[in-house]
C-alpha cells in the first residue's frame, strides 16, 4: 500500500510531491497520484518520477494510506461526493483554499482530516503553511503532515479559525514582498540606478533583511536601529514612511485580506 495518494497534480502538488522525494520523507515508490489533466499528470511525473494517473481514482485511493486533496476549490464538491465511499476511511490532508475541515468531513465522511494553507514559495521550497486537523487525527498522522510540509517550507500549528489569518498574512503575503520588492527597485531607478541592477540590489536585501530577522532573533525594530544613524539617510527614509502610514497600511491590508478569507470561507 502506497503512503500518500496527491489526488490533483498542479504546481502545488509537483512542488510538495517532489520536496518529500528530496527530503527522503517518502521515496518515489511509495507515492502516487491522481489527475484528469492528461498534462498536468505527464509534467508531475516528469518532475517527480511519481507515477500520475488519468483515470481509476477510487482504486487509487483503496491503495493508499492517507489522501492529500489538491483539487480546485470549484470541482470540490462534484470530486469528492463521487469519491466519498472510498475516502471515509482515510486521513485526509487538504490545501484546497477556503475548505473548512467540518465541510471537508462532509464531503469525504472521514473523521481523520487536516487542513493546510501553504503558499507559493513552496515551490522553491521556502513555503510557509499553516496546518490544523480535526480532532480524531491521531498525534502520529499530524506529526506526518507537519512533515510533509515541512518538506517544503516551514509549517505552524495554528487552530482552524486562524487560518483565514494564515491565508491574509503567508498566505497572500508574497504579493505584498513582490510589490514592495518592486517599490524599492523602481526607486532605485529614479535615483539613477539601471533597471538591472537597482532589481537585484531589491531583491537581495529583502533576502538579507529576512534571513537577518531569522538568524538573529532579534525584534525587527532592534535590527532596524542597528541601521538608523543620527541623522543619516535612513532615518531620512522611515520619516517618509511613517509620514505615509507605512506600517498601518500593512495591517490594514492583511486584515483585509483576513475578513475576505473569512468571507470566502462561508461562501
Amino acid at each position: 500500500m502506497k503512503k500518500l495518494l496527491f489526488i490533483g497534480a498542479g504546481k502545488m502538488a509537483t512542488a510538495i510531491a517532489g520536496g518529500l522525494v528530496k527530503a527522503k520523507v517518502f521515496a518515489p515508490a511509495e507515492l502516487q497520484a491522481y489527475d484528469v489533466n492528461s498534462t498536468a499528470a505527464a509534467d508531475f511525473t516528469r518532475a517527480t518520477g511519481i507515477p500520475c494517473a488519468t483515470e481509476n481514482c477510487a482504486a487509487l485511493i483503496e491503495d493508499s494510506e492517507r489522501v492529500l486533496l489538491a483539487i480546485k476549490p470549484q470541482v470540490m464538491v462534484k470530486a469528492l461526493t463521487e469519491l466519498s465511499g472510498k475516502l471515509a476511511d482515510k486521513t485526509i490532508i487538504s490545501i484546497i483554499a477556503g475548505a473548512t475541515l467540518n465541510r471537508l468531513a462532509e464531503l469525504t465522511g472521514s473523521s481523520k482530516v487536516i487542513r493546510v494553507m501553504p503558499n507559493t514559495p513552496a515551490l522553491i521550497g521556502k513555503g510557509a503553511a499553516g496546518i490544523a486537523a480535526l480532532p480524531g487525527v491521531d498525534d502520529a498522522e499530524f506529526a506526518l503532515s507537519e512533515k510533509i510540509f515541512a518538506a517544503v517550507g516551514v509549517v505552524i500549528r495554528v487552530e482552524e479559525h486562524n487560518l483565514n489569518a494564515v491565508t491574509a498574512l503567508s498566505g497572500s503575503g508574497p504579493a505584498y514582498v513582490f510589490e514592495f520588492i518592486q517599490a524599492l527597485a523602481d526607486g532605485g531607478v529614479a535615483s539613477g540606478l539601471s533597471r538591472a541592477t537597482a532589481t537585484e540590489l531589491a531583491v537581495q536585501t529583502v533576502i538579507g533583511a529576512a534571513e537577518m530577522v531569522k538568524l538573529t532573533k532579534l525584534h525587527p525594530s532592534a535590527l532596524k536601529d542597528q541601521v538608523t544613524s543620527p541623522g543619516g539617510t535612513t532615518i531620512r527614509a522611515l520619516e517618509v514612511l511613517e509620514d505615509r502610514a507605512f506600517a498601518g497600511t500593512v495591517i490594514q491590508a492583511v486584515c483585509a485580506a483576513c475578513r475576505r478569507s473569512e468571507e470566502l470561507g462561508k461562501n
